[in-house]
């Protein structure tokens, strides 16, 4: 692709004015500088033609690196074929030959006025540089204008004096030819592709990085494709180009930089590869500044910014002193020369810094050209070269890691170690992608059998849990190799979760088993693999029933065969089975948890009794020991209680009626792709977007799962009873009773008796009552309270009292309702009661005590929306219309249920006036305010003076 030359203007004026000059007899010497691609060859091409329109005789000559062993090749080159010279050897005389050529160039001159056009002179022999350097001496009194190109670059390797050296400053004139700004830049890609986007044209910029000829050429090879392949963005690797001029092009200026300019180049494109991602870090451009202190080389650069109207080079662009460094030990480089490098590559447009003063190159296409056609051995080796430079020193274990990925096998002690604490370092920060990447690679490595047990053992559960790959042959390959007692333990566990939690459940349960009779002498590794077996039994119901019978055989010829974490599942199968009180449940679970604690069995331990105690209504008891054993459970190991510790905080927060903290808690929690049933995350998400008015979402969430097609597991049952809640509330009666019917059978099939865990028969029973049949909703909900007498916890009481209540009605019926509601105040279960309070209000009205009806539905009304349960609140509000109350209770709470004097009052005691100011200021009694804020406090939900500030900004925002 050709086109006008832009940005070269000064250029051109410089050489029509000395060839003015010249052709006036005031020959001199005019050098055109400027690094590879800057089009030094174009403008010499423009400034002969425009000589030879002027009538002056231009002469050319092009040095090539195959004639600089040849004397004199390019003056005679450019004086043309001349007899006496065709047998020219490097013996003949060089001062008597360049002689005759001087007379010879004289009489040219005499002709007519020359231009003599030299290309590249850097590459011209030594015989010929000198000639050209006494012509340039000798000229000024002849009509001959000398012009040659010069490569002014920075290399690795320091650059031989150039042309001008030796000459007095007023026989020269000399220009460097600066990159194109973007605006010139922009200008060739539009004038090639018009309709191209600005994004577009912003990547073609960066690829070409400045140069016209790399511009060009990447033009070039985009027109050749097919328009529709053109995306938004340009392609990453050199590949999507055809015929390929642009990486052509670059491997030709890698070439002309020489091999240590080219090593470093290509040790940088492959170190960017492995260096930590400059995702939203902006690369910096070249900010105005001084130049202070560079080297020669930068400067004339830099001055030619400064004569372009450009901006000259500043400290804020310099690459970090750690990426020169680490470059220059990689490839054995001077540093200093590496830094200059890295110095003008980023004035020129090639590399460009990024926040953290790293370099990179300014387009991965740019990159990916650099690195076309180097070995991969040779790559290999600078990876594994910087990775001891970082070692040596003392770089973290993560940055050393990175290298080290794409090295072959190092052999070495050192490379096992970093690898597993870069593994650990990525764990520390969430990302778990990193350090399955770092476990792959040290496994690559020579280790013994117990330390490669442990990592496939981590590499499995990590595979499982984080990513698309199975993890599962991971964990059967660890569990065949030699290994201690405990190792084999963890692997077993990590393995029958994993297989668990696929649906294959009897093949995890016979893993544990077959691995329990091979731990004879280790009494507390089989407690664990005993406790581990029936907790994963829970996935399945006829499993469950075996493995639940077997450790209870077990613990009744001895507890303690059965270990304090298995005496904690039996407690807990008694719980769910209707078969014990919370009181007596929770009495033996801190018995057990008084009793000193096995490493492998605490997890168990503490997940089983965090779950009681939810039950139990001992909420703060159950999150501590949530947090207690979430800290146990350090390690990336799969382990079936990490993922029962986080359903029961699930299990928590929704007892508490923190819907948002559900939610919260739902979006943050990753479930691997092989998963295909509802999760208990899921469950409770369904009933908190029912709860808090998105009941779009909810359906949006629930048509995810096919019960018909997910594996058998508890977790489909609590989700078919949160579908059944969302059915409700759509008013799909049959859809809600059918779901928490068929909740009820398979909870009943797996000995799941107890309400504590889903209260489907009370769920059921508001839908008989809501279907006109009062007596089978009565026999539902006489069952429920049956069943909660035996538990006998608050929410569970408190709620089958309040079903049977409604299912009853008349005065029977409000009397259950209000012992419903004295059980539940004192309570953690502030929805149970505000449900509790709505029954109590509808039956007062019904029974013609309107007064009353409507104070318990104002008090359900601020319960609800401090709460944050809309759906609940808009139920509230309803009946309160319907007992003819004036005013919707939709502003009870929250600062829009302010009085304006509350307000004000509010907000002079955030600002920190007492009662007593606030009195005098607003001129009312002392007594007044102390009402205002008493009201005030019990609106925002808040029970203090500090309080009041952020709970008035939470309120407004």
């Amino acid at each position: 692709m050709t086109g006008t030359l832009r940005e070269r203007g000064d250029a051109h004026e410089l050489l029509a004015a000395e060839a003015g000059r010249a052709r006036a007899g005031n020959g001199r010497l005019v050098l055109l500088r400027g690094a590879t691609g800057t089009g030094r060859t174009a403008v010499l091409e423009a400034a002969s033609v425009a000589a030879a329109a002027r009538g002056m005789r231009v002469l050319r000559a092009r040095c090539s690196p195959e004639d600089s062993t040849v004397p004199l090749s390019v003056v005679l080159q450019l004086l043309g074929s001349v007899p006496e010279f065709a047998d020219l050897t490097a013996g003949d005389d060089e001062r008597g030959s360049a002689a005759r050529l001087w007379r010879l160039l004289r009489s040219y001159a005499d002709q007519a006025p020359l231009l003599l056009a030299v290309d590249d002179v850097h590459l011209a022999d030594g015989a010929s540089r000198r000639w050209l350097v006494d012509v340039a001496r000798r000229i000024d009194r002849l009509p001959v204008l000398l012009v040659a190109t010069e490569r002014s670059q920075y290399d690795i390797d320091p650059p031989a004096a150039g042309l001008a050296h030796a000459l007095s400053p007023s026989l020269v004139r000399s220009h460097t030819l600066a990159p194109l700004t973007d605006t010139a830049a922009a200008e060739l890609v539009r004038a090639a592709f018009p309709s191209a986007s600005a994004r577009w044209t912003a990547d073609c910029l960066s690829a070409g990085a400045g140069s016209p000829l790399l511009l060009r050429a990447l033009l070039d090879d985009l027109g050749a494709l097919p328009q529709e392949t053109l995306s938004s963005t340009l392609p990453d690797t050199c590949a999507a180009l055809y015929p390929g001029a642009y990486p052509a092009v670059v491997q030709w200026w890698l070439d002309s930089a020489g091999p240590a300019t080219a090593e470093v180049a290509r040790a940088l494109a492959a170190l960017e590869l492995t260096g930590p991602s400059a995702a939203g870090e902006e690369a910096t451009g070249a900010p105005a500044g001084g130049a202070a202190g560079r080297p020669a080389e930068v400067l004339d650069v830099v001055d030619a910014a400064g004569a372009a109207g450009g901006e000259t080079l500043g400290a804020a662009a310099l690459p970090a002193p750690d990426s020169v460094g680490l470059l220059a030990e990689t490839v054995g480089a001077d540093p200093a020369r590496v830094a200059g490098w890295l110095t003008a590559m980023v004035w020129l447009g090639v590399l460009r810094t990024d926040a953290g003063g790293r370099p990179r190159y300014a387009h991965p296409l740019l990159r990916d050209a650099v690195l076309a056609g180097w070995p991969v051995g040779r790559r290999q080796e600078v990876y594994l070269a910087a990775a001891e430079a970082m070692v040596r020193r003392g770089d973290p274990a993560e940055a050393v890691a990175r290298p080290l990925l794409r090295a072959r096998a190092v052999g070495l002690p050192w490379a096992s170690r970093v690898l597993r604490d870069a593994v650990r370092a990525a764990l520390l920060d969430s990302r778990p992608e990193d350090a399955v990447g770092y476990l792959r690679r040290a496994l690559e490595e020579p280790l013994d059998d117990d330390l490669r047990q442990r990592l496939l053992t981590e590499l499995g559960s990590l595979e499982y849990a984080a990513t698309d790959a199975p993890g599962i042959p991971r964990l059967t390959e660890a569990l065949q190799l030699p290994a201690r007692p405990d190792d084999r333990v963890r692997t077993a566990i990590a393995l029958g979760t994993a297989l668990a939690r696929r649906g294959e459940v009897r093949a995890a349960v016979d893993v544990l088993r077959t691995l329990e009779d091979r731990l004879t002498g280790h009494p507390e590794l089989a407690h664990t693999v005993q406790t581990a077996s029936a907790l994963l039994s829970d996935h399945d119901h006829t499993v469950r029933q075996e493995a639940y019978r077997w450790l209870g055989d077990v613990a009744a010829r001895s507890p303690e065969a059965a270990g304090p974490s298995g005496q904690a599942l039996l407690v807990r199968y008694a719980a769910t089975a209707g078969a014990c009180s919370a009181q007596e449940a929770m009495a033996r679970l801190g018995t057990l948890l008084a009793q000193p604690a096995e490493a492998l069995a605490e997890p168990f331990l503490l997940g089983t009794a965090a779950a009681v105690a939810q039950w139990a209504d001992e909420l703060d008891h159950a999150e501590r020991l949530v947090e207690r054993g979430l800290a146990v459970r350090h390690t990336p190991l799969l382990h079936p209680m990490e993922g029962a510790l986080l359903d029961v905080r699930a299990d928590i927060a929704a007892a508490r009626g923190q819907y948002d903290r559900v939610l919260a808690a739902h979006a943050e929690r990753t479930v691997p792709e092989h998963r295909t049933g509802p999760t208990n995350a899921d469950a409770h998400a369904v009933v908190a977007l029912v709860e808090t008015g998105r009941t779009d979402a909810a359906r949006r969430l629930a048509d995810r799962f096919d019960p018909g097609r997910a594996p058998d597991s508890w977790e489909m049952n609590r989700f078919l009873y949160a579908r059944g809640v969302l059915r409700l509330a759509e008013e799909d009666l049959t859809g809600a009773l059918h779901d928490f019917l068929e909740c009820g059978r398979r909870q009943t099939s797996r000995a799941v008796i107890s309400p504590v865990v889903t209260p489907w028969r009370t769920a059921a029973a508001m839908c008989r009552l809501a279907m006109g049949l009062p007596r089978e909703a009565r026999v539902l909900a006489e069952e429920e309270l049956r069943l909660a007498r035996v538990w006998n916890t608050p929410r569970t009481l408190g709620r089958a009292l309040r079903v049977l209540g409604l299912t009853t009605g008349g005065r029977r019926g409000l009397e259950l309702v209000e012992e419903a509601v004295a059980v539940l105040r004192p309570a953690p279960a502030e929805r149970e009661l505000v449900a509790a309070l709505l029954a109590q209000g509808r039956l007062l009205t019904a029974t013609g005590d309107r007064t009353r009806g409507r104070d318990c539905l104002r008090e359900a009304a601020e319960r609800a929306e401090r709460l944050g349960a809309p759906r609940l609140r808009a139920r509230v509000e309803e009946a309160l219309r319907a007992g003819g109350a004036r005013r919707s209770a939709a502003a009870f709470t929250g600062s829009g249920s302010l009085t304006g004097s509350e307000r004000r009052i509010a907000e002079l005691a955030a600002g920190g006036c007492t009662n007593t100011e606030i009195a005098d200021l607003l001129h009312v009694a002392r007594r007044t305010v102390e009402t205002h804020l008493t009201s005030t406090y019990r609106k925002l939900g808040i029970r203090r003076r500090g309080e009041l500030s952020a709970a008035l900004e939470a309120a407004d925002g």
